[in-house]
Parts: structure tokens; sequence; C-alpha cells
């Protein structure tokens, strides 16, 4: 998912191809503001003709008085016409603009619904190697650059073009010479509009790309403040922040700078025009006696005049529209990228759960997260419904890979693992995680209330079920002492909550949902031993009567299990309960003889 900083095409059709499938059921929108575009065009000239028709006419007339009344009050007649017409036009703008944004809008929603779904689907893997800020650019900035294809781009620059060709093609019939002398400056415009379309497309890629990593390192930075701060490394992270936000300041200077030189090139090329039209004109006119004739010159030329404002305006923007086009498509094609991905937890299980009973067994399993880097070997166990199973070892020796692979987090390279002796593969995905409680070591609580966070805002979950669990789990009395009691805000990550406060809070979450298998990944392993005590006290309450996969730091609470597997390097060194482990003598006694040692020293 990295950015590069290549050139794409402006006119990508497989993507525009792919952006207009979403535009698909709001067709309606995206016709009619072609056909206001075709109306507008057709308008834009009018004008002009309008004012020539009057000068050409209208000047005849001796008198102001005769001027204003005209041969039938033909002056009061026009102005009407003009008046009606740009009122219409006012309308028609109105109405063009909305719809191309509010088109943008509804596919911009579409998309990035599409693509948080996608992203909810994803492999864990990814989320281990993609930065969250890149993943937030593409859901957030990206998106919404794509919504500019609609609102600022493709459709903007079609009514443009069609403004323009609808201004020549009256110029051109009403006098193709001064036409060609007054677009002799064009080409000057042609290749300025060339340099600065380059060096823009430039710089929106560098600010894109420093947009993300801005995105990447905040979010990284912010998350991980108390270890900054902690090593005093506020100063370094800063320098570092300085220097990403100063590639992005660069970037932007340097749009600004082309965008400086380009429009005054316009309007030189603009002037140049006007003074060619003005001096030609003048030239034409010198030799003719005929009033009427000079009028009639008069009045094109205004009608010129006029048609270059006309003309200039639309070509001063359409280099910068096609920037925002070509930015658009950059940005649909990192979306899409996304889309593609096809490292997804694939749900194509067919078996609905039902009641489980927890029966779960692992046949000759071997994992890697990096190719064939394994970081589990040929594990083969089973636990029967009910039954505790207990996973010890040193850190990085695949415990919590396990149960990473029984909640169909990533996917297994060998072997198979069944749930009551079916394969996981064939259970629907969420049908299988609905009868898996995980308790992990990191509790995540959301910004939010208490309600919201143990009920993760099931609405087929009461109040009076969350406080029956509570009670159960022993933390009711603290919840009711907090402001606002279950409506109490833990804020961001639970910030406002203690590290034993928060566990027991999943252990709330985890029993309201009342799975038959319970994962409980070290849950005591950072809590003193007051809180240590209530959450044993939760835990027992919690594996009642379920199968249960606890891994645990201290081997002192796992002695009830029923089993307990001894992990090492990835491969099961040995399985029994605790009394048969520690007669064995070996794994499992050296690392409670380990640990009660230190145990001891401490004491």
């Amino acid at each position: 998912m990295s950015d590069t900083g290549t050139k794409k095409k402006v006119f990508n059709f497989s993507l525009l191809r792919r952006i207009f499938q979403f535009a698909k059921p709001y067709q309606n929108r995206f016709y009619g503001s072609l056909a206001l575009s075709l109306l507008l065009a057709v308008m834009a000239p009018l004008r002009p003709l309008l004012i020539q028709l009057t000068i050409n006419d209208g000047i005849k007339n001796e008198t102001a008085a005769n001027f204003i009344k005209g041969p039938g009050g033909f002056i009061i007649e026009v102005t009407i016409i003009q008046i009606a017409l740009l009122l219409i036009e006012t309308v028609c703008r109105f109405y063009f603009t909305f719809l191309t944004a509010s088109l943008g809008q509804s596919v911009v929603k579409d998309l990035r619904v599409t693509t948080y779904q996608k992203i909810l689907r994803l492999n864990l893997r990814q989320f281990d190697k993609t930065p969250i800020g890149t993943l937030t650019t593409r859901t957030i900035n990206d998106i919404e650059s794509i919504n500019d294809i609609f609102s600022d781009g493709l459709i903007p620059i079609i009514a443009d073009l069609l403004a323009i060709i609808s201004i020549l093609i009256y110029m051109f019939l009403t006098s193709w010479k001064i036409t060609l002398i007054c677009l002799a400056p064009f080409p000057v415009l042609i290749i300025a509009t060339y340099f600065f379309k380059e060096s823009v497309n430039k710089s929106f890629i560098r600010v894109r790309n420093a947009v993300g990593s801005l995105n990447a390192f905040v979010q990284e930075h912010i998350t991980g403040m108390s270890v900054t701060q902690a090593f005093a490394a506020e100063k370094r992270e800063f320098e570092k922040f300085n220097t990403i936000n100063k590639e992005h300041r660069n970037a932007n200077i340097k749009a600004i700078f082309a965008y400086s030189v380009f429009f005054p090139v316009v309007e030189l090329v603009m002037a140049m025009s006007t003074g060619l039209l003005v001096w030609w004109a003048a030239k034409d006119a010198a030799g003719i006696t005929d009033e009427n004739l000079r009028n009639e010159i008069a009045g094109v030329i205004t009608a010129f005049i006029i048609c270059l404002n006309l003309l200039f305006r639309p070509l001063r923007v359409i280099a910068d529209k096609f920037n925002v086009l070509q930015m658009g498509m950059i940005a649909s094609e990192r979306v899409f990228k996304v889309l593609d991905n096809n490292d997804a937890a694939e749900d194509t299980g067919t078996l609905g759960s039902g009641n489980v009973k927890g029966d779960v067994a692992f046949n000759d399993v071997s994992f890697a997260y990096i190719n064939e880097q394994y970081v589990l070997k040929n594990i083969s166990f089973n636990i029967k419904a009910g039954e505790t199973l207990a996973i010890v070892g040193h850190t990085g020796s695949g415990k919590t890979s396990i149960i990473s692979l029984l909640n169909r987090l990533y996917h297994i390279q060998k072997g198979s693992i069944t749930v009551d002796g079916h394969n996981i593969e064939d259970y629907k995905l969420d049908e299988l995680r609905s009868h898996i409680g995980v308790v992990l070591q990191d509790v995540f609580l959301f910004s939010g209330s208490v309600m919201d966070n143990v009920t993760l805002r099931n609405p087929g979950i009461k109040r009076e079920d969350v406080i029956s669990a509570a009670k159960l789990i022993g933390i009711h009395d603290f919840i009711m002492r907090l402001p606002g009691d279950y409506n109490y805000n833990v804020m961001e990550r639970g910030a406002t909550l203690s590290l034993g406060q928060r566990q027991l809070l999943s252990f709330v979450r985890a029993l309201l949902y009342n799975p038959s298998i319970l994962i409980l990944d070290e849950a005591t392993s950072s809590v003193d031993t007051e809180s240590e005590n209530l959450i044993q006290h939760a835990i027992d309450t919690l594996i009642a009567g379920r199968t249960s996969i606890v891994i645990a730091h201290r081997l002192s609470t796992i002695r009830k299990a029923n089993k307990i597997i001894v992990l090492d390097k990835g491969e099961i060194k040995e399985i029994g309960t605790h009394e048969e482990l520690l007669a064995k003598q070996g794994f499992y006694y050296q690392l409670h003889k380990m640990q009660f040692e230190n145990e001891v020293r401490i004491a």
C-alpha cells in the first residue's frame, strides 16, 4: 500500500469506469449535470450576440431618448431578454454546481463505506505492516479527492470545453478573420498551460505523499506519547515531525509559485488578444465612411471583447481542473489498491455455529507470519468442551499466535483447526467469532460510555443484563461510584481508568456475549495483587462451564487447568497437568522453579 511519486495518465479509463460504477445509483444526477452543461454552453454566446445587435441597431438613433425607446422599444426588449437570460443562467449554474457536488458526495459516501468494510475484513498481517495513519489517509483524504473528480474535475471540464467551443463557433461565424487575430497569442497560453499543469501535478503528488506521511507520523506518535515523554524524546520527535512538515510546505509553495506565474500569463495573453482586436478593428474602420458599417464594426468589437472574457474565464482554470482530475485519479488508484487487497479474511464458510459445545482441536498446525519463517511448528492438541487449557512459555514462543489462529485472525499454512469436529474454515466467520470471547492483556476501550464499551453498541444487550454481568464480575459497585455510573465516558483507550479496572470491564464484555470458548491472554500479568484477586474471581466466574484457553505469565494462576501446554520456539515441549509437569522436572519445572525463586527473592 505504499505511495509512489510516479506520474499517472490523466484519463485512465479503467479507473474512471470503476469510479463510475459507484455513480450508477445516481446516474440521473450525472445525466442532469451533463444536460445543464450543454444548456449553459448554448447560452454562453447569447449575451455577446444580443449586445452586438443592440449596438448595431440602437446606436443608429441620434438622441438618448430615441436610443432608450428605439424603434418599437428594441433596447428595452433586449434588456429584458438579457435579464431573463441572466436569471436562467444563474439558476442553471446553481443546479449544475449542486448536482455535481451532491453526486460526488454520494459516491464518496458509498466508496468510503465499501473501503471501511474492506479494512474491517483485512487480515491482521496488513495492520502489522501498514501504518494506521496510511489507512486513515486512504479512507478520508484520498476518498475526498475522488469527490473532486465530479465536483471540480471531469464534469466541470466537460462544461468548460463545451462553453469554449460554443464561444469559438459564434466568433468564427461572426468574423473568422478577427477571430484568428484574437487567437494569435494562444500558442503562448498553450505552452504556459502545459508547463503549469506539469509543475502543479508534480507538486500535488508531493503534497499527497506528505499528507500521508504526516497522518501516519502524528497518529503513531500521539498514540505513543507516553513513551516519547517518558524517555524525554520530545525534541528528537519534534525535529522529525518538522522535517516531514517542511516537505509538505515546500510542495505547496512550489504549487503556489506555479499559480503565481500562470495566472499573470493568462491575463497578459488576454490583454494581447484584446489589444490585437482593437488594433485590427481601428485599422479596418479607418477608411470606412458609412456610419452604419462603423456601427456594425463597433458592435462586433464589443461582442468580441465580451467573448474574450467568456473564453479566458474557463481557460484560466481548466488546467487547474485537469490537475484536480489527475489527483482524483491517483487517489482513486490508492483506494482501489485497498479494495483489491486479497489478503482478507475469506468468509466462504456455510456452517452456522448453532449450539457450539466448545470441543477444540489443533491438528499438526504450522504457521508463519512471513513466508516460511514458522513461529508455530506441528502443533497438535485437543480440548474437550468445558475444559481449561493453559499455555505457558517464554516471550516469543508462539502463545498468542495460537489464539489468533483459533479466532481466524490469520490463515494457517499447514494442518487444520476444528471446533466441534468441523474445520473452522467451514464456519461462517461472524458465526464462529460470536462464540469465541477474547480478553487481552492490553485492553482496548473506545472513547464513549462504560455501557457502550461493554456492549459494543449491541442493541440486543439490555441494561439489566449489563448490571447483572457487572455484579457477577464484582465491578458493579465501582461503576456506580463513577460520575454518571454506566454512562461515564472512559475517554480514548480508557485513559481515565486503571489497568485493573479496564481489565474487569473487558471481563464484563466477554460475559455479556456468553461465548462457548473463552480466551484469556495473560489477563493478570500487569496488575497489582489486589486487582489480581478481583480478576482471578472474575476468571473463575467466566470459565465456569466454558471451554477456556488461558495464556498465563504467572504459573500460580493455572494450577487448576485440566491441561497445560509448554511452548518453546513454536513447538510443544510438554503437555500435562500442573502436578504431572512438575513431576517430569522438564521445561515446566524449570519455568516454575525460576518464577518461584524470583518471587521469593522479591519478597
